[in-house]
């Protein structure tokens, strides 16, 4: 573990660090009569048992609060805690001899929540358990010589399981925090490329069909019973934009609850209606039938994309759209591709949607000397 574990991890910094201090707290409490016994009923220097007491207080403060902080800070921070570990209790041991040898007890728990290289715990559990069993054989206590190793290695193996089960927990939860922050970001650009390629394809037939109503009703003149053509023609083009508006609405409505399909023979009908309002001759396929179902949606979004860059930007007379069981082609002879410029939002949601399904997008001059947009699956 190269970072700590509980490292900028709201909700869950404090979750396992309070269970050892509880856990910890206990344990010395528990151990409180009998080390104050060690070390005031003996009849030793006021220096020694001065020393042997702060000793046992820096060790005992080691154990609470360095396991927890080394899970904040990493590895390394956990190598020089038990190292400090050690070195506390070595001079514990050194104070007060085998009496002492209890709180390898607490040395081997506190290894055991200490954020250290994979299996390092194990290897030093299993090393102070053995020196535990040496050192029992050596002062005479055969006897008992099996039940400190046992101690040590049971409860340090149980405390090493349990930081382990911590740690898979932690990385659980991290994991579904950022699939969720996956998914949300995944929404988002969703909502986004559907807006873009709804409204801007909607907003500029209605501008179109609005302008020309506009002139409809500039070229009528002042006798109305000459002009009854010119105003049934406004009037025809208004309640189209009204249509165009309230379905506009509808579609993002759709789009924000997540229902909103395409269909691409709609909106091969809609084409030719945004092409022949802004006076861009269409030629255009009569059916859709050679297109597979599979891929009838993301022609679709390409056939909207295409046709709204044609009426809005291309000045094109003309605008050529095939269709083969596999590829999509939406050209016209407009003032084709700026070089160096850069590509809009609805064309990136195009190589999104295309890159889903597997297919390719291109881009370039067309054939009739204005823009190209394809796309093959």
């Amino acid at each position: 573990m190269d970072s700590g574990i509980f490292t900028g991890r709201p909700g869950l910094e404090g979750r396992g660090p309070r269970g050892w201090f509880i856990g910890a707290g206990f344990s010395i409490l528990f151990w409180t009569g009998p080390t104050w016994s060690l070390v005031w009923s003996v009849d030793e220097p006021e220096a020694w048992k001065a020393a042997s007491t702060l000793a046992l207080i820096a060790f005992f403060a080691a154990y609470v609060f360095l396991p927890q902080f080394s899970w904040r800070r990493g590895t390394r921070t956990g190598i020089a805690s038990v190292g400090i570990l050690v070195a506390l209790n070595s001079v514990i041991i050194a104070l007060l001899g085998k009496d002492a040898l209890w709180t390898w007890t607490f040395l081997a728990c506190a290894i055991a929540m200490t954020a250290l290289p994979r299996w390092a715990d194990f290897f030093l559990i299993l090393g102070l358990a053995g020196a535990s069993l040496v050192t029992q054989l050596l002062t005479g206590n055969a006897d008992q010589a099996y039940f400190q190793p046992a101690i040590i290695l049971s409860l340090g193996l149980m405390m090493s399981t349990f930081a382990r089960l911590i740690r898979q927990t932690v990385r659980l939860r991290e994991a579904q925090t950022e699939l969720a922050d996956a998914a949300v970001a995944a929404e988002r650009s969703r909502v986004a490329r559907d807006m873009h390629d709804i409204l801007g394809h909607s907003l500029t037939v209605i501008a179109v069909k609005a302008e020309l109503a506009g002139r409809l009703l500039d070229a009528a003149s002042p006798d109305p019973a000459v002009d009854w053509e010119y105003l049934d023609k406004a009037s025809a083009e208004i309640a189209a934009v009204q249509d165009l508006a309230r379905g506009a609405l509808a579609d993002v409505r759709a789009t924000v609850a997540g229902y909103r399909g395409v269909n691409v023979l709609a909106e091969l009908a809609t084409a030719r209606t945004a092409l022949e309002s802004a006076g861009i001759d269409a030629e255009l396929p009569g059916t859709v039938e050679q297109v597979p179902a599979r891929h009838r949606e993301l022609f679709g979004w390409v056939l909207r994309e295409g046709v709204t860059n044609v009426v809005r930007h291309s000045g094109a007379a003309h605008c050529r759209v095939r269709f083969t069981p596999s590829s999509v082609l939406v050209e016209d002879d407009g003032v084709g591709p700026v070089s160096g410029a850069r590509p809009g939002s609805g064309l990136a949601g195009i190589r999104e949607r295309a890159g889903a399904a597997g297919g390719t997008v291109s881009t370039g001059p067309s054939e009739l000397g204005g823009f190209r947009l394809a796309v093959e699956v």
